[in-house]
């Protein structure tokens, strides 16, 4: 067994030569990795903003650990420098050289200040204490990291979107669309008002826009969250839309208005056709029961008076919902009088469709020689005499035209002339 001491067995010269190399490697990557957090666009930016929120606890707790760290630092290089030292008296370090050695590359040998709450001091060996310095950058990085990629991200979209903003409101303003007189202008104040607080709050608290990815150790892992940024995004989204809604309504304003008028027109047309329509089947249909017909709506003329109104003063704003919503009258009127003209004339189609089934009848026994039939003749005449009379019982001529097909079918089916006939034949 080699000799020992607190530290462990005593190195040999190759050992230290190795741990040196190592220690020496380490110093160079911690310090490379110190210079460039110093560097750093983000802490640079930490140090020159005004901090709000969690982002000023967090930075001024991150601030005290690089500092820290800085000491660490400094302590690990002394002490490396006081190894390199020793080692360099001699070509070939004597057993006292050696056991020095083992002593400050494997020991608690550096002592540096506590980080505080009455710890004053605190000893670590070179390695434990690089493992400290690593726990202490990666902590530091990972604050830094996330406020930079949050100032990175989101401010520059928010001006982005400001800019938009502004174009929205000078072309919604030119189409009349303003705050208190337009919804569309109250969301546009709302977003400006949104978008102004955002910025100031990414700007002082980048921290509180910071998402960590679950489960990641990595320093800076995580995202920006954009969640109010994308909302409002979205809402200036709809009143672009609406916006698009209302230039488009200038541009075929007088278009519409002209259809508008055709269909309310028609729709009249319509109406004025179907209360002719009720006093010829009053007149000519008897026992029926015929829909009154109301007049036209006069609140819809109304209404298109005003949207003539609004375009005369192009309040394209306001007008934009009005003809949205007088196409959808207009459109309910049409149908609406279509309806009542087919509900008045259904008596006279019922009449129509029983004139049209009794001479196709009439026809189909001409074609097998029983026109002449006297029973056929008969019924032939009742029913046309119904048919063609008015008032017209329907109920009644229906009744006639059935007995005259039931009667037709039976000769036309063979059975010759019913039993019931003979009699009256003979």
């Amino acid at each position: 067994m080699g000799v020992t001491d607190p530290a462990g067995p005593v190195m040999d010269r190759d050992e230290v030569d190795r741990a040196l190399a190592r220690l020496g490697q380490e110093h160079e990557a911690i310090e490379t990795s110190l210079l460039a957090l110093q560097d750093h666009a983000g802490r640079r930016l930490l140090e020159g903003a005004e901090l709000t929120g969690i982002t000023k606890e967090r930075w001024q707790a991150t601030e005290a650990r690089i500092t820290l760290l800085w000491g660490y630092f400094d302590a690990y290089a002394a002490a490396l420098r006081s190894a390199r030292e020793i080692r360099a008296r001699r070509r070939w370090s004597s057993r006292e050289d050696l056991v020095e050695l083992t002593e400050l590359l494997r020991g608690e040998s550096v002592t540096v200040p506590g980080p505080g709450n009455g710890v004053l001091s605190e000893s670590y060996s070179l390695s434990a204490l690089v493992d400290r310095m690593n726990e202490l950058y990666a902590t530091s990085l990972d604050l830094v990291v996330a406020c930079d990629a949050v100032w990175s991200a989101l401010p520059a979209r928010i001006d982005l979107l400001a800019a938009e903003l502004q174009r929205t409101r000078k072309l919604a303003h030119s189409v009349g669309v303003r705050p208190g007189e337009h919804p569309a202008g109250d969301d546009l104040e709302r977003i400006t008002r949104t978008l102004t607080r955002l910025r100031e709050d990414v700007v002082s608290d980048p921290l509180a826009f910071w998402v960590p990815n679950e489960g990641s150790s990595a320093p800076g892992g995580g995202r920006p969250d954009t969640t109010v940024y994308d909302r409002e995004a979205r809402a200036l989204e709809d009143v672009r839309r609406e916006i698009d809604a209302v230039l488009t309504v200038r541009q075929d304003a007088e278009a519409r208005l002209i259809r508008l008028r055709d269909v309310l027109s028609r729709a009249d047309r319509t109406l004025a056709e179907a209360r002719t329509a009720r006093g010829e089947v009053l007149a000519k249909i008897a026992a029926t029961e015929v829909p009154v017909v109301s007049g036209p709506p006069t609140v819809l003329q109304e209404q298109l008076a005003t949207a003539a109104e609004y375009r005369r003063q192009a309040q394209w704003h306001r007008l934009s919902p009005l003809l949205e919503s007088l196409e959808e009258k207009a459109e309910d009127e049409l149908l609406r009088a279509r309806e009542s003209l087919t509900a008045v004339t259904a008596p006279l189609a019922v009449r129509a469709e029983l004139r049209g089934r009794l001479d196709a009848y009439k026809a189909k026994v001409a074609r097998h020689g029983l026109a002449e039939d006297p029973f056929l003749v008969e019924r032939y005449d009742a029913a046309r005499r119904m048919l063609w009379s008015a008032p017209c019982d329907l109920r009644v001529a229906e009744q006639a035209v059935l007995r005259y097909q039931q009667l037709a079918a039976e000769l036309l089916g063979g059975a010759g002339v019913p039993e019931d006939r003979k009699g009256d034949q003979s």
